[in-house]
């Protein structure tokens, strides 16, 4: 749910980002990004992983490969028929400042409108980044109610200092949807209330 870049990750294109290829997730892929992300975790920065957890999720992973090298990685986590979360958003060390979290961004966008979605949202210590990535920053209470249940073991829980963040990709649905009462998820679950923008771009 935490994304590890910094507000100067959107950059101008490098040599180095045009070796840069961004591709869906295979199970090989499972170790380097255990390593990346359990690396931030280790400094309070995401929530750690477990190699059961990323089998499960596999699916839901971009990774980002320069020279047959992981370096970055994020996911696409669906909660409702119209609305995912971007999550477990990492950028190896060596490679912040060159474009790495722009691109995973951008593939995992292109992946959400792809399956029709009308929203995209996620929690960040980087609103800046996401903001230049064409999103705006929400009241928490806008999203689905699952997207906490990660939340329940960080411990950050009682003093979350994260920035939920969200993206439209399709206003003509999403300003539709806002107009009707709580949204019904095809599962039962709900969302707590309608999106309230606290800053436009």
């Amino acid at each position: 749910m935490i994304s590890s870049l910094r507000a100067d990750a959107v950059s101008e294109p490098t040599q180095a980002e045009g070796n840069i290829a961004v591709r869906k997730a295979a199970m090989h892929d499972i170790a380097p990004i255990l390593h990346l992300i359990n690396g931030y975790a280790a400094k309070g920065i995401m929530l750690p992983r477990t190699e059961f957890e990323l089998s499960e999720s596999i699916r839901d992973f971009s990774v980002a490969v320069s020279d047959d090298q992981l370096v970055g990685c994020g996911a696409l986590h669906f909660y409702s028929p119209t609305t995912a979360e971007i999550r477990s958003l990492a950028v190896d060390e060596a490679w912040k400042t060159h474009g790495v979290g722009r691109r995973l961004i951008e593939s995992l966008v292109e992946e959400a409108g792809a399956f029709a979605l009308h929203a995209v949202f996620a929690f960040t210590y980087v609103p800046e980044f996401f903001r230049r990535m064409g999103f705006q920053e929400v009241e928490r209470g806008a999203l689905p109610l699952k997207a906490w249940k990660d939340c329940l073991r960080c411990p950050k829980f009682q003093c979350c200092d994260e920035i939920a963040v969200m993206r439209v990709l399709r206003p003509e649905f999403w300003q539709a949807a806002r107009l009707q009462p709580l949204a019904e998820l095809a599962d039962g679950d709900r969302l707590i209330s309608l999106p309230v923008i606290r800053k436009p771009l």
